[in-house]
């Protein structure tokens, strides 16, 4: 059963993501890796500074969006992980606004030194990821929703 009680179940779980194409699942995999780093590098960042930990780059509504993260990202964690269609287009959202928060904070330091770019932490693997993120979402949203009617016909 995909909806109603049986949702939460761990075996409806497991069943779904058995259920998911080989691709699908290690996509699937790679969503929940990618947010649940993003968790707690938001979290380390936090504990770190506390509230105000992104007031020296960002502006408050960027601000107020970076430390949303530490609650979008383990919400997008569970979705996934539930193999839930919302948490598939949600992760796309996130990514989407990710990249370009990040790509705002960063651009007065890609003016002045276009090689920032090319760091390997911060800018180029979240800009890589958002593109993982946006470029599968359709096709694993097909997936889910073929695993999805199959569990649903299944279960009648």
């Amino acid at each position: 059963m995909w909806g109603g009680k049986r949702a939460g179940r761990a075996g409806d779980v497991r069943a779904r993501w058995r259920a998911l194409p080989r691709w699908a699942r290690w996509t699937g995999a790679g969503y929940v890796i990618g947010f649940a780093e993003g968790t707690a590098a938001h979290w380390l960042d936090l504990a770190r500074g506390g509230i105000h930990v992104y007031a020296a780059f960002a502006t408050v509504p960027l601000q107020v969006f970076f430390v949303g993260l530490a609650v979008l990202d383990p919400l997008t964690v569970a979705w996934v992980g539930l193999v839930r269609p919302a948490g598939i287009r949600w992760a796309a959202v996130v990514m989407t606004l990710d990249v370009a928060a990040n790509w705002c904070v960063n651009w007065p330091l890609l003016v002045a030194d276009p090689t920032w770019v090319w760091r390997p932490v911060g800018l180029l693997p979240i800009t890589l990821f958002g593109l993982f993120v946006v470029a599968t979402a359709v096709p694993l949203l097909r997936a889910v929703g073929a695993v999805r009617g199959r569990l649903d016909r299944a279960s009648r």
